[in-house]
């Protein structure tokens, strides 16, 4: 097989409660009445990569997303779902199941992207490049609430955000530097024998790791063995390969970068060196300053080990983002129905919208651009809603207003309640004349009539 997927799906962040729990992980939110997993299931489909292990924290929430796969993939992708200790680390979850991997290449893919870049393009710089890792690399996302109105959280100022500082060589192909994490704070310190080599780096602070990965499994899995501490992919493998990329301490498969032999027989060594040279620039024009450092041009020098690392930059016309926060779910179901509605997989109708044909609308109820009505919902006399997802099965009463909120399924709301840039998990009742603005309400809860909340986080304590 060419390469093997493994979509890292993650469990019940805390970041994210009380959107999560244990009935609804965090790989089955919902966007835009879709669980989040769902996007990058259909993009590894249409990239025609469909060996995959989905790797989720928990061994209750495997059993709720190994349901959900089963009976929505069954007969299009081959997926085997492997439960992982919760807070393992991106690396540890790998770890975990090293065993199963058995492909030249791993494509490893955060469960909680929504993007419309092509991971099969990602395998195939990898492979161009013949590299130890090729990562994705996209705009930072801005996040904040739209211009009309609020979009929920705390967070109500749109800024982009500061992801990663990373160096790259002139071509834009090759990763030089990068520091994520609290680095991104600390002085940049560039290696001399990388600016040696590749003779000038440019530096960007607006580009986001989106979290997919093309690795080399021989090298993806001598690291997570060797380096037993290493728990994040993101802010230890990555930077590791990066840094150590002339003077490689992992074995890659390449004549040009094998050691010298020790067998001292120096000429036949030097030769060899010369024809892996000779190879390298017959085969690209342009070849990379990893071949050029590796060998003095003459072939009079042992062979130094180097590995490459490589980016795919995405367009700036791509849509690429990750569902790691509450205000980060809020952006993507307000984006999925408006902007980057290619992504949602429905049809709008001529007022922009997508309402149901089973949805029931009382008398003079008004349904906005950019909003979603579920299943089997019903909505009352003189309700309005304005640049929301509302899901399945809900009942709302009369002279209701919902904005820039996303209201999950089987909820109910009472007449007179108003409920602005916040999330009503499942199964919520809200009883008459509830205001909430920025509010999230958890699985089950019931709001009293008449209560006013702002900037609150309200759910039932656990048993």
């Amino acid at each position: 097989m060419d390469f093997q997927v493994v979509v890292l799906a993650g469990g019940t962040s805390k970041k994210l409660v009380p959107l999560v729990s244990k009935e609804v992980p965090k790989a089955l939110l919902p966007v835009a009445n879709r669980p989040v997993l769902s996007f990058v299931l259909e993009q590894l489909e249409l990239s025609n990569l469909k060996d995959l292990i989905v790797v989720v924290e928990g061994q209750d929430a495997a059993l709720c997303v190994g349901g959900w796969i089963s009976g929505a993939y069954a007969d299009r992708l081959h997926v085997e779902v492997a439960a992982v200790p919760e807070d393992v680390g991106t690396a540890g979850a790998l770890r975990s199941i090293a065993h199963h991997l058995t492909a030249k290449d791993i494509l490893v893919v955060s469960g909680d992207l929504v993007s419309d870049v092509p991971p099969g393009a990602v395998a195939a710089a990898h492979r161009r490049h013949d590299a130890v890792v090729t990562a994705m690399l996209c705009s930072a996302p801005v996040s904040g609430p739209s211009d009309s109105g609020s979009s929920g959280g705390k967070d109500k100022t749109k800024k982009p955000g500061r992801y990663n500082v990373i160096g790259m060589d002139p071509t834009k192909q090759f990763l030089l530097y990068i520091a994520t994490g609290a680095e991104v704070e600390k002085d940049t310190r560039i290696q001399k024998n990388i600016l040696r080599a590749v003779g000038q780096m440019e530096v960007r602070a607006d580009l986001m790791d989106a979290h997919m990965y093309a690795f080399k499994r021989s090298v993806l899995q001598e690291v997570l063995d060797q380096k037993d501490t290493f728990q994040s992919l993101r802010q230890d493998v990555l930077p590791y390969l990066v840094r150590s990329q002339l003077k490689s301490e992992v074995l890659v498969n390449s004549a040009s970068q094998a050691p010298p032999e020790e067998n001292g027989n120096e000429k036949n060594s030097s030769l060899n060196n010369h024809k892996a040279l000779s190879r390298i620039l017959a085969n690209a024009s342009m070849p990379s300053f990893h071949e050029l450092y590796a060998s003095d041009h003459s072939g009079s020098s042992p062979v130094r080990r180097t590995h490459k690392c490589c980016a795919y930059i995405a367009s700036n016309s791509n849509y690429c983002t990750r569902l790691n926060s509450i205000q980060a779910f809020m952006d993507i179901n307000r984006d999925v129905i408006g902007e980057a509605n290619h992504l949602s997989g429905y049809s709008f109708s001529a007022h922009n919208n997508i309402i149901h044909p089973s949805a029931e609308l009382g008398s003079k109820t008004t349904v906005g651009p950019y909003c979603m009505l579920g299943e089997g919902s019903q909505m009352v006399d003189k309700c309005s809603v304005k640049r929301s997802v509302i899901g399945r099965h809900c009942r709302i009463g009369s002279n209701v207003k919902i904005v820039n909120s996303v209201v999950m399924n089987h909820v109910t709301i009472g007449d007179g309640c108003s409920i602005q840039g916040s999330v009503i998990c499942s199964n919520v009742q809200l009883q008459e004349r509830v205001v909430l603005k920025d509010c999230q309400v958890g699985a089950g809860f019931v709001v009293s009539a008449g209560c006013e909340y702002k900037g609150e986080s309200l759910a039932r304590k656990e048993k």
